[in-house]
């Protein structure tokens, strides 16, 4: 402490510089405060729940030696098959948002006559959910395809998974998937969170709906599994065992008799 009756002096604040002052209220306007979260988590819109149905296409014309994308056509049955089917999407309490169909013609046929039951809605054509074979835990499958094609098919599926088994943005929606059996059945071992090699365990009729459910989470929810209850007996066809398809089995096992048409 100096002398008595002497005075501290105070040495004069210093004023920042400009360029000093401009990156201060730079720095203060970008830091992001409560409130400026707050909108910005008000600008995200909450995801919402899509519902996926997952059809088979009908009945085709297995004997056709053409390329399944220019021939392989329904049959007669195949036709009828996809008409009830459009029949039944078309009372859903909810529409759909949208209808896609593989590249296939079975596949593109069935999408068309479904889409004629919506009031003329032609699908959008999607080449990732055409059939393939992906890898199975069953080795005469495996031993009868080329190397690398169950792989190849498995990447390409996986692609359509992730296109489509996801959340909605903004709100729920439901969506229609025409494609093929093999296709199914994986979307389906996912969907419930198994091994996808055990898709092959499982069969499905032509024209048969599954339905899985995909939550605002991305947690997946298996609906329905092959319903084909908008089918009579006569037009619930599956594939054999052994290739081609048959009708549905009775109670007792025995495969029920062809439709007389």
């Amino acid at each position: 402490m100096g002398p008595r009756g002497s005075e501290m002096k105070v040495p004069p604040r210093r004023r920042p510089s400009a360029p000093r002052l401009g990156l201060l209220l730079l720095a203060a306007i970008s830091l992001p405060g409560p409130g400026s979260l707050l909108l910005a988590a008000a600008d995200v819109p909450p995801a919402g729940t899509r519902t996926l149905y997952l059809i088979r296409h009908g009945a085709y014309d297995e004997e056709d030696p053409r390329d399944p994308e220019v021939g392989r056509a329904l049959t007669e049955r195949g036709h009828e098959q996809a008409r009830l089917t459009g029949a039944r999407l078309a009372q859903l309490p909810t529409p759909l948002d949208a209808l896609y169909a593989s590249t296939m013609t079975r596949a593109r046929q069935t999408g068309e006559i479904i889409g004629a039951a919506l009031g003329g809605r032609a699908p959008t054509l999607v080449a990732e959910i055409k059939e393939c074979t992906p890898p199975t835990v069953r080795a005469d499958i495996m031993a009868r395809e080329r190397p690398g094609a169950p792989d190849s098919c498995r990447q390409t599926l996986d692609v359509a998974w992730d296109r489509f088994f996801r959340p909605t943005a903004g709100r729920d929606s439901t969506v229609a998937l025409v494609c093929h059996g093999n296709v199914i059945r994986y979307f389906t071992a996912r969907a419930l969170g198994l091994d996808p090699k055990l898709w092959l365990t499982m069969g499905i009729a032509n024209c048969s709906l599954t339905i899985v459910q995909v939550r605002p989470d991305g947690s997946t929810r298996l609906i329905a599994f092959g319903d084909a209850g908008h089918l009579p007996p006569e037009l619930q066809t599956y594939p054999r065992p052994t290739g081609g398809q048959g009708t549905a089995p009775d109670s007792a096992g025995r495969a029920a008799p062809p439709a007389r048409r």
